[in-house]
């Protein structure tokens, strides 16, 4: 069996149904061709993603973290196919997306939305707050002009803006207030899938709990599934029910958020959780043992042979450097890649 056919086959173990599962990546690549010389011919890849097989399951949220230049972002973009996969297969919702083309994916685009880093660069300026939330409802519904000025009024009081706020443009508006905008254009079609790119990075510390908040809420009010992407495993702890560590375009450890937190396997997942600080204020003596990675996130156009983290591995030995660890249970519904386990 090969290494694609293992991972295969362990990550799709789980004691749910099929019926469960709203969206199913098998084996997922996306390789960007890098161009040299003068005729400018591929020499090479830049394997932003490579070879990535989970689920997401109807009303829950997947977090994903790691180093920027990880491949989060790229991978949700992948998922929504905004950006076509190198190879491998996308279903969503039990139908095969993969290699479905504008005319045949625009039907499910209703039901997959996403949520921007940054609001105000994802809002045009030129466009009301009340033309922004309703452009998803022209194109993908024949809906009365009342109709819609209806939805839109609801959608923002649900967002926590007010019914006048309608006719305001992006700019009177706070960085807070313009991601409800955002969160409100993205859930106007009632989508079933969402994917949140970085959605609190850009606010300040005292506005992300608000908004996380309130994209818990509107999950229970829509029963949306969010996958989640972030570099702050805070927000990520705050929000997640799963959690997924990514590093140099694959999977390093995959398991529930209490596990991630409480039980982290993987070097890499320990090494990240360390620099979380403690703040106890029944022991103030309480210290976590830090672990400093040596180096930097390697070349993704050239990555290590086999484990991509054992140039800044502890642990790292001679197997590291030419077996590529697969990603596999080794507790129930804890998974790892790394030989440490194996």
């Amino acid at each position: 069996m090969t290494s694609k056919e293992k991972e295969a086959v362990q990550i799709q173990h789980s004691p749910k149904t099929e019926n469960e599962i709203l969206v199913h990546a098998k084996n997922i690549k996306k390789y960007f061709p890098i161009k040299g010389g003068i005729l400018k011919r591929t020499i090479g890849h830049l394997k932003a993603v490579d070879d990535i097989s989970f689920q997401i399951y109807k009303g829950e949220t997947l977090g994903i973290v790691g180093e920027s230049g990880s491949g989060k972002s790229t991978l949700g973009r992948v998922l929504l196919r905004l950006l076509d996969p190198t190879d491998g297969k996308i279903v969503f919702n039990g139908i095969d997306i993969s290699n479905m083309g504008n005319r045949g994916i625009r039907p499910h685009r209703k039901d997959m939305q996403i949520i921007f880093q940054d609001p105000f660069a994802s809002l045009n300026s030129k466009m009301s707050v009340e033309e922004l939330i309703e452009e998803p409802l022209l194109i993908q519904q024949n809906l009365p002009k009342e109709e819609r000025k209806r939805k839109v009024t609801d959608m923002l009081e649900k967002v926590g803006l007010r019914a006048s706020d309608r006719l305001k443009y992006p700019h009177e508006f706070s960085g807070g207030q313009r991601q409800r905008i955002s969160i409100a254009r993205a859930l106007i079609m009632e989508p079933k899938f969402v994917i949140c790119d970085e959605p609190v990075s850009a606010l300040d510390v005292s506005i992300q709990s608000q908004v996380l908040n309130l994209m818990k809420d509107l999950q229970d009010d829509f029963d949306l599934t969010y996958l989640f992407i972030a570099h702050d495993l805070s927000v990520i702890k705050h929000i997640s029910d799963r959690v997924a560590v990514m590093y140099l375009g694959r999977f390093a450890e995959l398991a529930s958020k209490e596990t991630i937190y409480k039980k982290p396997l993987h070097p890499y997942t320990q090494a990240l959780l360390s620099a979380i600080p403690i703040i106890d204020v029944d022991d103030t003596k309480k210290e976590r043992e830090k672990i400093i990675l040596k180096g930097d996130l390697p070349n993704p156009a050239d990555p290590p042979s086999g484990c991509a983290f054992r140039t800044r591995c502890p642990h790292a030995h001679d197997r590291c450097a030419i077996d590529r660890p697969v990603l596999q249970e080794v507790e129930k519904d804890h998974f790892v890649a790394c030989h440490l386990y194996t």
